[in-house]
């Protein structure tokens, strides 16, 4: 970036006159780590853990920190993995112990806190809630995907809607995606038609990737002895 004050490539306007030049084209979406351009969609993210900040990567520089043994730096790849477990359902009241004030949630391991981070989408962005860990234990330490849950990367994103709550695993960066989209179009009290609009095909493409977890054996009927 230039420093203070302006560049002329040309005869000065009138004071008083601003010169229009036209809609400033884009930025160029680049990898943080190396500056090579990346896709503006599709490209991968890095967590930094201490900051709890995402920043984009190449996918050259996304697999240095893929390696076995670089998942517990200061900076970790995001996996692209969905999850859901068909048998691990939420009921109104499990919903009511998160005390969360809208139908949409995600959480995840903060591995230098050593505790579960809570928040979800409103008009202000990401709104942090406080949890303790024997709610979080109630709620949702029994369900599998928690087991599977990798820390600051995965978050489980839940979602209540007619009377129901489903549970995803799946890559924290969708979670922050999904909270910027709800800023910008959020209106009136409850977020309006167009957010309600947007917030469904979001989790339609969210059960489209999903992969369910097969059934336990005594899910499926058997004792797990042949």
């Amino acid at each position: 970036m230039s420093g203070p004050g302006l560049l002329h490539d040309g005869p000065r306007a009138p004071r008083g006159l601003r010169r229009f030049a036209g809609p400033r084209p884009p930025r160029p979406e680049t990898c943080e780590l190396c500056g090579v351009a990346v896709p503006q969609d599709g490209h991968r993210h890095l967590v930094q853990t201490e900051q709890r900040a995402l920043i984009c990567a190449c996918t050259a520089c996304a697999l240095l920190f893929d390696r076995p043994g670089a998942g517990t730096g200061r900076m970790r790849a995001v996996p692209d993995r969905y999850l859901t477990d068909p048998a691990h359902r939420l009921d109104e009241g499990a919903w009511e112990l998160l005390q969360i004030p809208v139908g949409v949630a995600f959480f995840f391991r903060n591995a230098a806190l050593d505790r579960l981070v809570a928040l979800y989408p409103s008009p202000a962005g990401a709104t942090e809630s406080e949890l303790d860990p024997e709610t979080w234990q109630t709620v949702l330490g029994a369900g599998r995907l928690s087991t599977l849950l990798e820390p600051d990367v995965e978050a489980l994103l839940l979602r209540r809607s007619e009377g129901r709550t489903d549970c995803y695993l799946v890559p924290i960066d969708i979670c922050y995606e999904l909270v910027g989209r709800m800023r910008l179009l959020w209106q009136g009290f409850d977020g309006g038609s167009e957010a309600r609009a947007a917030l469904k095909t979001f989790f339609e493409q969210v059960e489209r990737r999903a992969r369910a977890l097969p059934p336990t054996a005594q899910e499926d009927g058997r004792d797990g002895i042949r």
